[in-house]
């Protein structure tokens, strides 16, 4: 985590790992195109200075429709443990 100018923490960091399994390559840039649109929607109730890093499973690009709902339950799952953690 690296402080700005005037001391605030970086905004979160999102990273995504698609890999062959989920299909060819136009398949992956259109799963990772979905994915970042769904993470912007999560991002302002994510602490600053977070890193996280979303991994698609090879049905983000047969069932579009189930990947929001996947992807908004694991995040809020994740972001529960990390409350609970600290």
């Amino acid at each position: 985590m690296t402080a700005g100018e005037n001391g605030a923490k970086a905004p979160a960091q999102v990273g995504f790992i698609v890999s062959k399994k989920v299909g060819n390559a136009v398949t992956r840039n259109r799963v990772k195109r979905r994915l970042r649109h769904l993470v912007r929607a999560e991002l302002p109730g994510t602490a600053d200075g977070a890193l996280v890093v979303v991994r698609a499973l090879p049905a983000s690009a047969t069932e579009p429709t189930r990947l929001a709902a996947d992807l908004s339950a694991a995040w809020h799952s994740c972001l529960g443990r990390l409350a609970v953690g600290r």
